[in-house]
């Protein structure tokens, strides 16, 4: 994925992230943060059944 990919995709799981504070990091670093946020998000789904 692009870079500006990733950025949309934590936009949709973190509505708080802003795009010009993402735009400072790394690809690899956002790449890190995107798959936190997805093993989270699947932990909550998990959590509420």
């Amino acid at each position: 994925m692009s870079k500006y990919e990733i950025i949309d995709c934590i936009m949709d799981i973190n509505r708080t992230a802003r795009q010009d504070f993402l735009d400072q990091f790394t690809v690899k670093d956002l790449d890190l943060y995107l798959e936190h946020l997805m093993q989270v998000d699947l932990e909550e789904i998990a959590l509420s059944y």
